[in-house]
């Protein structure tokens, strides 16, 4: 497999840590092409034959082309036969595929607002009304996750899941923003139940591989 795509991408991301989660091993069972920002490609003939948005990540598996992130995630989990990750019975599936939707439409959505502002666009272009919304909006969709994590350990399931692996992806964006523009950002009420499971997630190994 080919996974077109650049680490600082949280889309590209996503697909790393579900490789590790699958035990795949990068240079064996897939390869990593730098595609992206500084490193070009997705403005080629080439890539936008394979992906006409023009984005990462791309994962090209045989003669199979897949894009959007959370649908590589499962096409890899279904391939894989990885049910503990994305239960085969609709039920269980239900309750991962909602976080993931949540992840992408929600929070996603609302966050990366604040993000692509804060870490993309320079001072003077900044606009810290709709930065200021977007990060307290983002604490306040948390706040649902920290809400369910109070009487479990895992957002979807008995045990880790595609729905913990996109969440925690976004939440830990959103400490890095908290952390790095504490001086430019409003406080925000401690999320303890959040901040535990968020550091179960980040001691994983797969974590560790998607973030190099």
């Amino acid at each position: 497999m080919q996974l077109y795509g650049r680490r600082s991408s949280i889309n590209v991301q996503k697909v790393l840590w579900c490789l590790g989660e699958l035990w795949l091993e990068q240079g064996v069972d897939y390869q990593c092409i730098d595609a992206g920002l500084q490193f070009g490609v997705v403005d080629t003939p080439a890539y936008r034959a394979l992906n006409p948005n023009g984005l990462v990540p791309t994962l090209v598996d045989g003669e199979q082309v897949i894009w959007e992130s959370n649908t590589i995630l499962r096409y890899l989990a279904t391939k894989c036969g990885a049910d503990h990750l994305l239960p085969l019975n609709a039920a269980g599936r239900s309750e991962v595929e909602r976080w993931m939707d949540w992840q992408l439409g929600s929070l996603w959505a609302t966050l990366r607002v604040a993000f692509l502002g804060l870490t993309r666009t320079p001072e003077p272009q900044r606009d810290y009304g709709a930065i200021h919304t977007s990060f307290a909006e983002s604490a306040r969709l948390l706040r649902i996750a920290d809400e369910q994590l109070q009487t479990r350990e895992y957002l979807a399931l008995d045990r880790f899941s595609l729905a913990d692996l996109v969440v925690a992806l976004a939440t830990h964006r959103w400490y890095g923003l908290s952390d790095r523009f504490h001086a430019l950002l409003p406080a925000q009420p401690e999320m303890p139940s959040l901040a535990r499971w968020l550091d179960a997630q980040r001691a994983r190994t797969g974590f560790t591989i998607a973030l190099g």
